[in-house]
């Protein structure tokens, strides 16, 4: 469709007149992000001035941002459950939000701690379908021709609860997956699933998986773009096929659908459509038969032009894995930053490399604030109390944790994400995502966060590179048993040769390539104070992450959702990990450390 020179964008020039206007707005909010903010603050303020937290702090129905930064203190998730845990028992007064709370969108559950409950209320739907609705206009400026064809999405609905008041807690997807917005969602030829809204919403997870994968193959020619949610969950969906290429084949030969499939309405769709297709049936299974995998990704769906997931924070560790099936030459594309608390914005450049990826906040979301995150002394402290700054005023190259507050009751709430500022989109600022606030192993007075765990497992690997090996997937433990205490690193390796697999010699190096790149604290403690142990690797079997993510799920964790824990300390977790270990490794030796100089 040709589209008037007039309607181009700062951006690009549009696919569609739908683009151009999807880009302009975009435009217009990031060139007026300061404006946008202010009048967000007024209206998320004047619309709650009566509700029970802000008449708490003595507002006033003031709606300026200085009486309201003076007045109201940044809080955490435990500031705010006594007010939670009342909405959720059935107090239907105007206690967050002068709107009604419509439900609750549950975290990840693979949260340290309980399971957050996040209020939101009805309109905030029409908020998230805004920011859904700039992802394509976006995409199509980078990768043209998306309406020639379909997109093979694996989405996953997780069946929802309710609290003891009668409301709904469940993860935002499957929120989303269940309104009205996306069921009835108008024909888009840029956005075309060839997953059927039934197998969606589907809240069996094998009979979902099963049916999206076999309308994928079916469609394997028509398919533009592979995703999921986040990268584990596309590799899911691989180990899936590896496991069940069979049966589908044979469904495919045969016209028929495997009896596993009992889900009415899946029947009744897929009975409308599945017809004996013979060719396709046997070249799945000649395909699917190799030993070798590799590139399978654009073997069985040949005219795949990019991956959609999210391959940022700790998801980064999969991009040598994905990159393994699909030969390394397909974009891994992350479009979009968003959480059960709130959706944050979209990388305006998604099919930049992993390693560049960044989120251009949308002001018109909810008013933002951001923490300066101080460099700490070598004992932890901080210099001074940092205090927080605008989304317009942050600065280049610092990193911040962001702070916010949403129309749907939460004010000055510490998400948690840190965030650093790699640079601007007119006035917007546009941040990498760095980590998340917390501390994943701690022996004594060492910290080690999720960062710095995933860079000494890169930096491990390259030990593996020679005998064609990577890491596939790993967590951690800090092991305080013995005396002293250690880390323990459980690896599921991918090893594409197994008559070249990595020796127990090299497996013990890896130990202390990792220990090389930890903190000098950590180091400290092996070296000088003896406070801490030889670093552990425990190689577990092929599938143990697999069945930790089964655990997972059936203890109510989301499908859509899940990541896998970078530390675990649950106990049946951690049996269940060392049933699993096939050989334990040890750092032969100690790190480097020198005393640090003093000034």
């Amino acid at each position: 469709m040709a589209v008037d020179s007039a309607l181009s964008s700062p951006l690009g020039p549009p696919a569609c007149e739908k683009d151009a206007k999807a880009l302009r707005f975009i435009e217009e909010m990031t060139r007026n992000a300061e404006a946008v903010q202010e009048k967000v603050l007024a209206e998320i303020l004047s619309r709650n001035a009566d509700v029970e937290y802000l008449k708490r702090y003595k507002l006033g129905g003031a709606t300026d941002r200085e009486t309201f930064k003076s007045k109201l203190p940044i809080i955490k998730y435990e500031d705010l459950q006594p007010e939670i845990q009342r909405i959720a028992n059935g107090d239907r007064s105007a206690i967050l939000s002068a709107h009604p709370i419509s439900e609750f969108l549950t975290s990840s559950g693979t949260s340290a701690g309980e399971r957050k409950l996040m209020p939101t209320i009805q309109e905030e739907l029409d908020r998230r379908q805004l920011l859904y609705s700039l992802l394509m206009p976006v995409m199509n400026l980078y990768v043209p021709g998306l309406d020639k064809g379909k997109a093979l999405y694996f989405l996953f609905v997780k069946s929802e609860t309710r609290t003891p008041g009668g409301l709904l807690a469940r993860p935002v997807l499957t929120s989303y997956y269940k309104s009205e917005h996306f069921k009835t969602r108008p024909y888009d030829p840029y956005n075309v699933y060839t997953s059927p809204n039934e197998a969606i919403l589907c809240a069996d997870s094998f009979q979902s998986m099963y049916v999206q994968m076999l309308c994928g193959l079916l469609e394997r020619e028509q398919v533009l773009r592979l995703g999921a949610v986040f990268a584990s969950g596309l590799l899911r969906a691989i180990r899936f096929l590896q496991l069940h290429w069979q049966a589908l084949a044979s469904d495919i030969e045969s016209g028929t659908l495997n009896q596993k499939i009992t889900d009415p309405s899946i029947k009744d769709c897929l009975g409308k459509t599945l017809k004996p297709n013979t060719e396709l049936a046997e070249f799945i299974r000649m395909e699917c038969s190799k030993e070798n995998w590799e590139r399978i990704i654009t073997r069985i769906w040949p005219n795949t032009k990019y991956l959609d997931v999210i391959v940022t924070g700790a998801m980064a560790q999969y991009i040598p894995t994905l990159d393994y099936y699909s030969g390394g030459k397909l974009p891994m594309a992350c479009t979009m930053y968003a959480s059960s608390e709130c959706y944050f914005g979209l990388n305006l450049n998604p099919i930049c490399r992993p390693s560049e990826v960044s989120y251009t906040i949308m002001p018109n979301m909810a008013y933002f604030e951001f923490l300066p995150q101080e460099p700490s002394d070598s004992f932890g402290l901080t210099s001074s109390d940092p205090q927080p700054v605008d989304l317009v005023d942050v600065e280049m190259g610092k990193e911040y944790e962001l702070v916010i507050t949403t129309y749907a009751g939460l004010y000055r709430y510490r998400v948690g994400d840190i965030l650093r500022v790699i640079g601007f989109h007119n006035s917007a600022p546009q941040f990498h995502f760095v980590r998340r606030k917390n501390v994943l192993l701690s022996i004594e007075s060492d910290k080690t966060d999720e960062a710095e765990l995933q860079n000494a497992i890169d930096n491990a690997s390259r030990l593996l590179r020679e005998f064609n090996t990577s890491v596939g997937e790993y967590t951690s433990y800090a092991n305080t048993k013995t005396i002293p205490g250690h880390y323990v690193i459980y690896w599921e390796l991918l090893i594409k040769d197994s008559a070249n697999s990595p020796t127990n010699e090299v497996l013990n190096q890896c130990c202390l390539a990792m220990e090389e790149c930890l903190n000098s604290v950590y180091r400290q403690g092996r070296v000088a104070d003896n406070s801490i142990g030889p670093l552990e690797i425990r190689v577990v079997r092929n599938g143990t992450f697999e069945e930790l993510m089964d655990y997972a799920i059936s203890r109510g964790a989301s499908i859509n959702q899940y990541k896998v824990p970078r530390c675990v300390n649950f106990t049946p977790i951690v049996e269940l990990l060392d049933s699993r270990t096939v050989s334990a490794h040890f750092s032969p030796a100690l790190p480097h450390w020198t005393p640090e100089r003093r000034r």
